[in-house]
Parts: C-alpha cells; structure tokens; sequence
C-alpha cells in the first residue's frame, strides 16, 4: 500500500472532533496506565487475569498515548486507529461480557458506554481518515 493511501482524507473539517474526543480520551488512559498502575495498569491486567500483565499492560499504555497523540495531530490516523480498535475489541471482549452475564444487558450498555464510543470513533477514523485541519491532510497537498 502506498503511503498516499494510508493518509488519504477528505476536506471535512468536522472530523476534527471526533479526532479530538477519541485522541484524548485514548491519550489520557494511556497515560493514567503508567501513573497508576496498580488501578488502571499492571494491576488491572493481573487482576483480569490476562497472560503477561506487566508486558501487556506496558504496551496497550504506550500504544494508547502514541496512538492517541497520533490522532490528535491527525498524523496517519487510520494506521493510529488500528490498535486502538484491537484494544476496544479486546477490553469489551474480556471486561464487558463478565457484566453482560453477571448483570445483564442494561448493566453491560451502561458499563461500556465509553468502550462503544472509542471502538466506533476508532472505526469513523480508519475509513474516513483525518479531515481536513490534520498532519495528513497537509501532507497530500504537498504531494506526499
């Protein structure tokens, strides 16, 4: 794939905000991952009882602030959306169904409100790309 393709956008200059709610919120969990650890980390991955937590932990951080920060330039944002979009998969899979079966439905949709908004700000942004006041718009008028 060549590299125009990946920033390709329209002029859309509403994008900007779901870039600037999905960038945020995505760059604030990374972060909040690495100040607490044993809440929102490390600790959160141990206590799910996923494999390597101090790995998997560590990398979804770093990937939500990189990817987030991404997004927020608007700089190859449907390559920044990707893992973001395996990490809403992977936390509505592996958080969200406990509370589907424990709780029930109401319960799960009142839980995952936040999950739901980044998976779809996550998908909005991988097929549309960046819009218009964004890194990658400004590179494919300069020919990138």
């Amino acid at each position: 794939m060549k590299f125009h393709n990946i920033i390709k956008t329209d002029d859309s200059k509403t994008t900007l905000l779901i870039r600037l709610m999905v960038g945020t919120v995505f760059l604030s969990e990374g972060i909040q991952k690495f100040l607490f650890p044993a809440l929102r980390g490390v600790g959160r991955f141990q206590k799910m009882g996923l494999p390597s937590p101090e790995f998997l932990g560590n990398l979804v951080a770093g990937l939500e602030i990189i990817c987030g920060i991404l997004i927020l330039i608007g700089f190859i944002t449907r390559l920044a959306g990707i893992p973001l979009l395996v990490i809403m998969v992977a936390a509505i899979a592996t958080t969200k169904f406990k509370i589907l079966a424990q709780d029930g439905f109401w319960e799960m949709m009142h839980e995952s409100r936040t999950d739901w908004a980044m998976l779809m700000g996550s998908i909005f942004l991988i097929i549309k790309g960046a819009g218009y006041w964004s890194a990658d718009k400004t590179l494919m008028k300069n020919g990138a």
